[in-house]
């Protein structure tokens, strides 16, 4: 890349700058895009992992915001239905709660109506969970749809290899040191190669910042004033906890102890609780949650739930991010807007340069394609399609399973989990595993992941070390049952494929371990 010149260069390798690259490439522009460190490893992969319209925005009167976030929702499930699912909700209110039932049937007629319509039935979920509820109040039990995406990682990394396909360049462990101006005009940037310590310069028209909550280092990194900062960083912390008996089937929607909104969700073979909204502006990169946010989500879960009689053994790990949203030291945190910005830099001595300020995961297709209208390219609405029923994906993953099992020839459980995180895509793979018996070795014993997803994330997805392939192209790293075993094994069968010697899958092993303790933090790490 050194001395090339491109028409936008992306800062910012999570779904938003992601999707802004991908939606440069598709007009056909020359595109490149830098990620510090490697692609949807940092808000991205810790969010709560839903597509939602947000029903709590509703409160705050933010009806074009739901209205947007509910049309994208739709469009993810009928482009990607293998990796944005439906999924249920039960909103579940005690007495004495900030909410009356009749303001709750009214926000949920709205959202329905905004949304797709009537909720469909949950087969005596709600009967279950009222048992399983505190008895010692009377609870409110309601219920609506929504979706999530359990590996937005996967969701990344499908947008990354379309990008590439378009033309795109894509550079991860590529910080960015400095944007340079000249005139009072952005004109390119200066970037470190982490891998390789090498240093280089690139020029381009347009810049755009999609760093998240790194996007005022990066401008002060700069020597770009902005008078205040952009970006009011909000942590959201969680638990990753074993699946426990009568967890409910359904995602929850609930109240914690001091009245904030959290949601119980069924994870990965496991349940996720979150999240908390505590002020954040330390750096992002080393963020985790605080003592006192364990405490409250696993104090919130014994309170819903007394009879299951949780204990702390129960709490598989935790894990935190810093949410990017506006700069508003005035608002509670609950209040600031979840909408997305555009900073224009031009003011500042920095034009052809744009900040992007929020967004969130149900809208990042939209941001990007507000962000390419904004720097003059064309970018229409696609069609809003019918998303399909269960039934319909249920069928599909049925359709790609087969033909995997039948190319690879590979047990039906993985032919399976190739379906459910590639979709169509897993054809592809399936060919490779075809051709050498390594390929179609499971990643680890507990696991129906194949060496060849592994493979194809270095050849399509850009990834290069253990870490990418394991906590995020492939991201088995992240079930309950990974142990160092595992690391192990997948190291040995992953570098025997790719040859690395035996001194490098060593490194990248020992790396990895380090990477995914500094993610998924076990309770007794966290400072008490």
């Amino acid at each position: 890349m050194s001395d090339e010149h491109f028409d936008v260069v992306v800062i910012g390798g999570g779904i938003n700058g992601v999707a802004i690259a991908r939606e440069c490439a598709y007009s056909g522009k020359r595109v490149v895009i830098l990620e510090q460190n490697d692609f949807c490893s940092g808000v991205t992969s810790r969010s709560t992992r839903i597509i939602h319209g947000g029903l709590r925005y509703l409160e705050h009167g933010e009806l074009g915001l739901v209205r947007e976030s509910l049309r994208e929702r739709e469009r993810l499930r009928a482009e990607r239905p293998h990796l944005v699912r439906p999924l249920k909700f039960l909103l579940a209110l005690g007495t004495g709660g900030n909410h009356s039932a009749l303001a709750v049937r009214a926000g949920l007629w709205v959202y329905a109506t905004l949304g797709a319509g009537r909720p469909s039935a949950v087969d005596g979920e709600l009967d279950r969970l009222e048992r399983l509820l505190d008895s010692g109040q009377r609870w409110s039990v309601f219920h609506y749809d929504d979706a999530r995406c359990e590996f937005p990682e996967r969701l990344v990394a499908e947008w990354l290899r379309e990008a590439i396909e378009h033309g795109a360049q894509a550079r991860n462990h590529t910080r960015v040191l400095e944007i340079e101006t000249r005139e009072g005009r952005a004109t390119g940037v200066r970037v470190r190669n982490l891998l390789d310590d090498s240093e280089y310069r690139t020029s381009a028209d347009w810049i755009i910042n999609a760093s998240g909550p790194w996007a005022d280092r990066v401008c002060a990194a700069s020597s770009i004033r902005t008078g205040s900062p952009l970006i009011g960083g909000v942590r959201g912390s969680h638990l990753v906890m074993r699946r426990f008996a009568g967890a409910p089937e359904s995602a929850l929607y609930t109240e914690a102890v001091d009245g904030r909104p959290i949601f119980v969700i069924p994870w990965n073979g496991q349940v996720l609780v979150g999240s908390t909204e505590v002020r954040d502006d330390t750096d992002p990169g080393a963020t985790a949650p605080g003592a006192d946010e364990v405490d409250y989500l696993f104090a919130s879960l014994q309170r819903l739930f007394p009879g299951v009689r949780l204990s702390w053994s129960d709490v598989q790990a935790t894990f935190a991010g810093v949410r990017p949203l506006p700069y508003s030291p005035d608002d509670k945190p609950s209040a600031v807007t979840r909408r997305h910005f555009l900073h224009d830099h031009s003011d500042e001595g920095a034009r052809g340069m744009i900040s992007v300020v929020g967004g969130k995961l149900t809208t990042a297709a939209a941001l990007a394609r507000e962000c390419a209208r904004k720097i003059g390219l064309e970018a229409p609405e696609p069609a809003l399609n019918v998303a399909p029923s269960a039934l319909d994906i249920e069928s599909a993953l049925a359709g790609w399973s087969r033909a995997v099992a039948q190319r690879a020839h590979v047990a039906q459980a993985s032919a399976r989990a190739l379906a459910e995180w590639h979709g169509a895509g897993a054809a592809e793979i399936a060919h490779a595993a075809a051709t050498d018996e390594r390929l179609r070795e499971p990643l680890c014993e507990h696991s129906p992941h194949l060496v060849a997803e592994a493979t194809a994330a270095v050849r399509r997805e850009c990834a290069v070390t253990l870490g990418d392939i394991l906590l995020r192209r492939v991201p088995v790293a992240l079930g309950a049952c990974w142990s160092d075993r595992c690391s192990r094994t997948a190291a040995r069968r992953i570098g025997d494929v790719m040859g690395w010697s035996l001194s490098r899958i060593a490194r990248e092993r020992d790396a990895f371990e380090d990477e995914r303790a500094g993610f998924l933090k076990r309770v007794e790490a966290i400072a008490r």
